[in-house]
């Protein structure tokens, strides 16, 4: 697919998802969401790729909402409405629940709908300076189709704050209310990121696979009495599987898995 509101770039096992629409600092509408769900959805089924990056270009990670996409929606009917409004709740779900472990890193800006990018991924990483806002009600609208996935992020009460004020917080703000996981100096994001990156890439990819939806169906998915015994499976399974068989045996002899030998060509 030729994408025009993003690019994607794949290294070392490496695929980085740019939103690439600088001009109105990575504003989305229709095409980039359609875009960022495509790429997602196929990187996702890569076997050569391992991690999903996401990114944007220029001053700013996301501005949330384009204003001419909102123009134009404003005069859909509901119907209407609501169908593109799913397709952006899609969007979402795709990075939410890709296989590979999807980290956003953010600068600039993260505004409104972008944020649901941020609390759909694995892991967020964002510079001191970076400027956050759920600014949805100060338009006389609501954050609803990200509101899963920051509320899952940062919890009910801390996303009542946010949410009900639409105010902007900054990095640190935002690393102590969960929305990144940290946030850093901007000199000092790209080798944190590279150290992230490096202890993903040690792991076993199945093992990484796994334990992403055994993470999704534990918090979505089973009850209490359900996890007892499908967890136990999930353990049992992968213990026999030919990667859980090499890793348990690297460990004990003291070696380098075959996952890492293959991949470093030694």
């Amino acid at each position: 697919m030729n994408y025009t509101a993003i690019e994607t770039e794949s290294s070392n096992r490496i695929a980085t998802i740019w939103l690439n629409r600088p001009e109105v600092h990575n504003a989305f509408n229709e095409t980039m969401i359609a875009e960022i769900t495509h790429a997602v959805n196929e990187l996702g089924k890569e076997p050569a790729i391992r991690l999903v990056v996401l990114r944007g270009r220029g001053k700013s990670f996301c501005a949330g909402a384009d204003l001419n996409w909102m123009k134009a929606v404003a005069n859909y009917t509901r119907e209407e409405n609501y169908q593109e409004s799913l397709r952006l709740s899609d969007c979402f779900y795709a990075i939410y629940t890709c296989p590979k472990p999807v980290i956003s890193i953010v600068h600039g800006a993260a505004i409104g709908g972008a944020n649901g990018l941020i609390a759909a991924s694995d892991i967020a990483y964002c510079e001191d300076e970076t400027i956050f806002s759920l600014s949805e009600v100060k338009i006389g609208l609501v954050p609803a189709v990200i509101s899963p996935y920051v509320i899952k992020r940062i919890g009910e009460m801390d996303a009542r704050e946010l949410m009900l004020t639409g105010k902007r917080i900054q990095g640190k703000e935002a690393e102590r209310l969960r929305l990144v996981n940290r946030s850093f100096p901007a000199f000092d994001l790209e080798e944190n990121l590279k150290q992230f990156v490096s202890l993903i890439l040690r792991s076993g990819p199945e093992a990484v696979s796994i334990c992403k939806q055994l993470i999704h169906d534990v918090s979505n998915t089973h009850t209490m009495e359900e996890s007892r015994t499908e967890t136990a499976k999930i353990i049992a399974d992968i213990r026999a599987s030919a990667e859980g068989q090499e890793g348990m045996a690297a460990f004990l002899e003291k070696r380098t898995p075959a996952w890492l030998k293959n991949e470093e060509g030694t």
